[in-house]
């Protein structure tokens, strides 16, 4: 079956999706089910005709995406976050990354008989990891802090390095014989790492002064940094071939680490535009392999597979990790992941068809082979990276936390009721007094304002997962709701209700302010007077003889349902737009003001 060109990108974009979606519900990386069915629509259906569709633009245009797709990840890149694991992160992309390299060599030509520079140059392309793999599998495996920077910055920063490794490797292959063709090669290698060393940090500097000075309006800040990143990245390549990403990733860094000028708006943007574009070349690249290769493989082909996996990663985490603060707990789980991932496909799918051209012999293995290291490494480490890392008990609980914006009476009684019900809270206000309150109560608190630098570097919200803006300045829970959206989700980030008369046009817009905590009539003003009545907050269990309704129409009573707690112990918010219904075996916890009446009868019985 043959598809016009505009319904094969339809296929692709639409595939693209449902696989991120399918990922993010089975909470595993999206880079198995997008080289799957980008295997199934190309050699196994015919659907999709990747040289058909894109031309001569194919190559081209990859090499510019990952360009894009590794800036976003260097922008993520901060210094202080590495404090105290610089060493680590430089040996694991240089002694490391030369470790890899010569077992994956010296295994690919002693087992599949390949010519050594062959071999050579399929080292270097499965050196590299990248954040296409690791980002996406640190989310579904949460390791602690220390491996997870390590993963990344490691994945980020060794991308640019391996390709240059594969220039070096080409250079030899292409140049056997020659004389001089090594110290060509080096040569290149250094001339590249130069090269796109300073044309990014030129470009991080222009860039961070126009955008601190507010030279460029808001609306284009983002298209200003994304034609500066693709234009130093054909420059660099144009001086130095495979300097490009170097380029880009130092300009990310290098801004990333820049005082004064704000990223966040550019980061999201470029986070949607990376997924975007990691779904689709994933697709297109597997859709060029040939099934037929790929199986041909054979099970040698397997073993070297079993030993990039087995021995060399835990050589080069083994010799960059010495003399480092990791424990071997933390030593061990980080030899165990190292995907491979879009740079390995691209430039394999690149230097291939460049060594096809010119002749070379056992070229046409080069694509199926990178391609198997990178189904084989991501199959492999999404399935059991993350019991492994319970196993070595290395992982990071799951986000059963809650930020609270406040320490005032309100918010420390709905943080109590969440702390004694086993789901950690961390208050956080900028007055000291409502902060020692909070302490004096055994809460976890944090002094300072919650949309500063400060509580950016230093509020450690692993395990926390949910916002609630309890603070009686509405602006500020506004504020912490639009700043903790894209940590927690939208779906995550509530505040208490605004209660005005003003017009519609003075209101801060809904969606800015997340779900609408408890009730409509929930106010702060509201549940600090019943607050100051005497109401408590009390977690009561539902039963079949008591059921919710039931919980509701007590006599003598105010009850506001703040939370249900369903079976599995995963709680749930009660707001204004939804209403959770809790059944038989749930509990909820609400605020109830027993009647004056009842209480004194009650006093009277005693």
């Amino acid at each position: 079956m043959e598809l016009s060109l505009p319904f094969q990108l339809a296929v692709i974009t639409v595939v693209a999706f449902l696989c991120q979606w399918a990922s993010w519900r089975i909470k595993l990386p999206a880079i198995l089910p997008l080289l799957i069915s980008g295997l199934l629509l190309g050699s196994v259906t015919g659907l999709i005709q990747p040289r058909d569709l894109f031309g001569d633009l194919l190559l081209p245009g990859v090499s510019l995406a990952v360009s894009i797709i590794l800036f976003e990840g260097a922008l993520t890149l901060r210094f202080d976050e590495i404090r105290g694991l610089e060493k680590t992160v430089r040996r694991l992309v240089t002694w490391g990354a030369l470790v890899t390299w010569g077992v994956v060599t010296l295994s690919a030509w002693g087992l599949l008989e390949m010519p050594f520079g062959l071999a050579l140059l399929f080292g270097a392309l499965v050196v590299v990891t990248g954040p296409t793999v690791i980002v996406p599998l640190l989310r579904s495996v949460r390791p602690k802090a220390n491996v997870a920077r390590l993963l990344r910055w490691e994945g980020i920063v060794i991308d640019p390095l391996g390709a240059i490794l594969a220039v070096l490797a080409y250079e030899l292959v292409v140049a056997t014989g020659q004389q001089g063709a090594l110290l060509h090669g080096l040569w290149l290698f250094f001339q590249a790492i130069a090269v796109g060393t300073a044309i990014g940090a030129v470009v991080a500097f222009v860039l961070s002064f126009l955008l601190s000075r507010q030279l460029v309006p808001e609306y284009l800040r983002s298209f200003l940094v994304l034609s500066m990143v693709i234009g130093s990245f054909v420059l660099a390549n144009g001086i130095s071939e495979e300097s490009g990403l170097v380029a880009v990733t130092v300009a990310g860094i290098v801004l990333a680490n820049r005082k004064g000028v704000r990223t966040d708006d550019i980061l999201h943007f470029k986070e949607n535009l990376s997924v975007m574009l990691i779904s689709v070349l994933f697709i297109v690249l597997a859709a060029r392999l040939e099934m037929d290769q790929l199986l041909s493989l054979g099970a040698t082909a397997l073993l070297v597979l079993a030993i990039i996996q087995l021995v060399a990663r835990p050589l080069s985490v083994w010799v960059s990790t010495l003399g480092s603060s990791l424990n071997w707990r933390e030593k061990a789980l980080l030899a165990w992941i190292a995907p491979r991932g879009i740079v390995a496909a691209a430039v394999s799918a690149l230097f291939a068809q460049r060594l096809q051209e010119n002749g070379v012999e056992g070229a046409d293995l080069l694509v199926p082979l990178t391609f198997m290291v990178i189904i084989g490494t991501v199959a492999l480490q999404s399935v059991t990276a993350r019991p492994l890392a319970r196993l070595l008990k290395v992982a990071e609980p799951g986000p059963r936390g809650f930020l609270i914006i406040g320490a005032n009476p309100v918010a420390r009684a709905v943080g109590a009721a969440l702390n004694e019900n086993n789901f950690p809270v961390i208050l956080i206000d900028s007055s000291w007094e409502s902060i020692r309150a909070a302490r004096m109560e055994g809460l976890g608190t944090f002094y300072g304002n919650p949309v500063s630098s400060h509580a950016d570097q230093h509020l450690d919200l692993v395990g926390y997962g949910k916002l609630l803006g309890l603070s009686p300045r509405r602006e500020l829970n506004t504020m912490a709701t639009m700043r903790y959206r894209l940590e927690f989700g939208e779906a995550n980030v509530y505040s208490l209700p605004w209660v005005s008369e003003k017009e519609d046009k003075h209101e801060v817009a809904a969606h800015h302010r997340g779900a609408t905590l408890f009730s409509s009539e929930a106010s702060y003003a509201r549940l600090a007077s019943l607050i100051s009545q005497g109401a408590e907050i009390r977690r009561t269990r539902i039963t079949d003889e008591f059921s919710f309704e039931a919980y509701l129409k007590v006599e003598d009573r105010q009850v506001m349902p703040l939370f249900a707690i369903d079976t599995r112990d995963r709680v749930q918010v009660f707001t204004a737009e939804q209403q959770p219904e809790p059944k038989a075996g749930w509990s909820v916890i609400g605020l109830i003001k027993e009647e004056e009446t009842e209480k004194t009868e009650a006093a009277a019985r005693e």
